[in-house]
């Protein structure tokens, strides 16, 4: 795949590759998305929007430079806002690759960081020497005001010009509690939810603070994803109440989506307006219990979002769109393309010929149904 270097949400030209859940293959502009859909079905995305969440300063101690990458609250009501998980950086910036970014000074329990305006201490490690737990100096407002005025979203190298905030919100967003964009949003727009209104589809949000996608040390990539905070509202969850008692499917926008609502089902049952801390892994061993299918960003082998797709379809077919996704110059990343995947009907079942597609027996738009499969 190519990386999508460039920021921007929606070009025209954005692709889409469908496997439903008979493992059928469609290539698709994005844009199309809304004509998967059924009367009776409801969309689901995330509308966090994205916090400034790269400070960069000094570590008192020390007096030498670091970057604070914030990855997680301990609310979601931005007024209780001033203790934050963080990933901390030696000097550099994101045009070095996250891997290549030297370690930042030893920290301690104790340690002040001066991060422009914003002052802070750390509070505690949390198993890693660049994870930690800082909580901010000062009233909420002083916090958000340096924040806003001192802050940039975060970034990777593959981006090569500085991404300003309003690169990252999505066309819902509301909250600001996310650390990096709930990206699969980013295919939504006014014309699109009005499209899922006509055709009879339902549209409800929920918040998720989205954390961060890499850390550039293999030990802590492998936590991924954090713990992250989510909030349920009560219309939300009743709407999908309606439209899975009807018979629709649930259609998450984006991996933050899933693991929410299959939080909360698996801790009350069902969906309902809740609260709550999603620290459930979602893969080959995860038993969906309310999400049916997922669009999402396109993600590389090995990363934790990649890994999610393995609740929806079995290896083969994982292995078989990211064939695919290469083969036919897919970008990557989270201004890059999309697929929606619906949860196959025998997820681990491999029987000849569905497991071993080849790219010719991509299937043509008028096989499919709005139900895809």
């Amino acid at each position: 795949m190519i990386p999508a270097n460039v920021p921007i949400q929606r070009p025209a030209s954005a692709r889409l590759l469908v496997v439903d859940s008979e493992r059928q293959i469609q290539d698709l502009l994005r844009s199309s998305f809304p004509t998967l859909l059924c009367p009776g079905d409801i969309v689901v995305a995330n509308d966090a929007a994205t916090l400034p969440a790269s400070v960069f300063g000094i570590h008192k101690r020390s007096g030498r430079s670091i970057e604070v990458r914030l990855t997680g609250s301990d609310s979601v009501d931005p007024e209780d806002m001033k203790q934050f998980s963080a990933v901390v950086f030696g000097e550099g910036d994101y045009r070095t690759p996250t891997e290549g970014r030297p370690n930042p000074p030893e920290l301690r329990p104790g340690d002040g960081l001066e991060l422009g305006p914003l002052r802070a201490t750390v509070l505690q490690l949390l198993g890693h020497p660049r994870f930690v737990i800082i909580r901010f100096e000062g009233p909420s407002a002083s916090i958000w005001e340096g924040l806003a005025r001192y802050g940039r979203p975060i970034q990777y190298s593959h981006i090569s010009g500085p991404l300003a905030v309003w690169d990252t919100w999505t066309p819902i967003a509301g909250p600001p509690v996310a650390f990096e964009p709930p990206s699969a949003s980013f295919a939504l727009d006014w014309r699109t939810l009005d499209t899922i209104h006509q055709i009879g589809a339902l549209f409800a949000t929920l918040t998720h603070a989205a954390g961060i996608s890499s850390t550039g040390d293999d030990k802590l990539d492998g936590r991924l994803p954090f713990d992250e905070l989510y909030r349920i509202p009560d219309s939300t969850a009743r709407s999908i109440g309606r439209a899975k008692s009807a018979g629709g499917r649930l259609i998450a926008v984006g991996t933050t989506v899933v693991r929410a609502l299959e939080h909360a089902a698996s801790v009350h049952g069902v969906v309902r307006e809740t609260t709550g801390l999603a620290g459930n892994k979602i893969g080959p061993t995860t038993e969906l219990r309310v999400v049916d299918a997922i669009l999402s960003g396109t993600h590389e082998p090995g990363t934790s979002h990649h890994t999610l797709l393995r609740a929806f379809v079995d290896k083969q077919t994982l292995a078989k769109m990211d064939q695919i996704l290469r083969e036919r110059g897919y970008r990557t990343h989270e201004f890059g393309d999309s697929v929606f995947v619906e949860k196959s009907r025998n997820r681990e079942s491999c029987i000849e010929p569905g497991c071993n597609w080849t790219p010719e027996t991509v299937a043509p738009a008028s096989e499919m149904s709005c139900r895809v499969g």
